[in-house]
């Protein structure tokens, strides 16, 4: 800890924002979803990161889950490249950044290195099955990754989407000034049901404070789509949350659905926020039936030195005869009597013309999915 916060993962929280450029270098162009990954490694949410991973940490963070230094890091941050490419950038070893067509930042090549995607894929998600939406994605990347650090000088200008952004330095400032001495992480990618709620809050009545990070940014066909999910928190939290209490910030990256893997890297990421605890959900950061249900909680146990507490409650849901939210540490009937409530079965209720029930969904959130013309991502 540093005065009352936590340390950032590898002891030091990353700065790689520089304030000129070098005009005279090539350009070489990346995605929205790269660029989001750059500026997260310069704004500390990556974490010890300071660039794209080079070689060794890349086969380390496969088999061991870790960095090569030993700190802990399970989901390998990666540039890739075509062979053609590859070689012009080992040429001239500094480029300028570019996304849209726009320059903002600096990537310092020192190393390109080829790869096997099915290794990749077998140790990042445990499968080779291209209808997992991560492996798919793998499998579409070129044929180089390139190693090398990065620094950036234009970050991208806040809109709508980007409004409750803060970096890390940020939450870090208002943690402080809030007095909090523990801090609880939410991740999502959902909007919120009374079910995610309830959890929440009962997290409240533990520790000082709740930092709601819902992920922003690329996703599956049939999530539901970062407006709305931004929409929905700022209704849940204006109308049934305690301000004083809750820290609601966006957080700027890919959802790799990489299951137990993700899940820690969730935790580091919130850990570089200030966390000191992260909720980790049933099946959290999965997909489909590729992982265990429990298997997200229980990889915590390989990482004793990950520096921020998992935070593992029953699932709630809402039980008829108790007539309240309960779990099955609190509630002795059978499943007759259980009604749940998942991110599915929202997304079925919402296409089927069918509103919640007021116990299972807040009626303003409700409401905003049912006025939504485009509620789920589509491509």
């Amino acid at each position: 800890m540093t005065g009352n916060l936590i340390l950032p993962h590898g002891g030091k929280l990353i700065n790689k924002y520089i304030q000129k450029k070098s005009d005279d270098l090539p350009t070489f162009e990346v995605s929205s979803d790269i660029r989001n990954d750059v500026e997260n490694i310069a704004t500390g949410v990556f974490s010890p990161l300071v660039g794209f991973v080079g070689q060794e940490d890349f086969l380390n963070v496969l088999k061991e889950g870790r960095l090569s230094n030993g700190v802990p890091w399970t989901i390998p941050i990666v540039l890739d490249t075509e062979k053609q490419i590859a070689k012009r950038m080992g040429d001239v070893g500094d480029m300028i950044l570019c996304s849209d067509g726009q320059k903002f930042g600096i990537l310092h090549v020192h190393e390109i290195y080829e790869y096997h995607k099915q290794d990749m894929a077998n140790a990042v998600y445990g499968t080779t099955d291209t209808n997992h939406p991560g492996v798919s994605r793998i499998f579409k990347m070129k044929e180089f990754l390139v190693g090398g650090e990065v620094e950036v000088f234009q970050m991208k200008e806040y809109d709508e989407i980007q409004k409750f952004r803060m970096h890390p330095s940020e939450t870090r400032s208002e943690i402080t000034k809030r007095g909090w001495k523990s801090i609880v992480g939410f991740q999502t990618r959902n909007v919120p049901h009374v079910a995610h709620e309830m959890l929440q809050k009962a997290a409240l009545n533990i520790y000082d404070g709740l930092f709601l990070n819902p992920l922003i940014g690329k996703k599956k066909i049939g999530d539901f789509t970062d407006d709305l999910i931004i929409s929905a928190y700022e209704s849940l939290i204006d109308n049934y949350f305690p301000k004083n209490r809750v820290l609601f910030s966006t957080i700027h990256t890919s959802m790799r659905y990489a299951g137990p893997r993700e899940a820690i890297h969730h935790a580091i990421m919130r850990k570089n926020f200030g966390c000191t605890h992260f909720i980790v959900g049933r099946d959290h950061a999965g997909v489909g039936n590729y992982y265990p249900p429990f298997a997200a909680q229980e990889i915590f146990q390989k990482y004793p030195d990950l520096g921020i507490t998992p935070v593992i409650f029953p699932s709630f849901y809402f039980c008829k005869k108790c007539m309240s939210f309960a779990n099955e540490k609190t509630c002795p009937h059978g499943i007759e009597s259980k009604e749940e409530l998942s991110g599915t079965m929202m997304r079925k209720m919402v296409n089927s013309g069918k509103t919640p029930e007021k116990h299972l969904m807040r009626p303003e959130i409700a409401e905003l999915i049912l006025k939504s013309e485009k509620p789920f991502v589509v491509e």
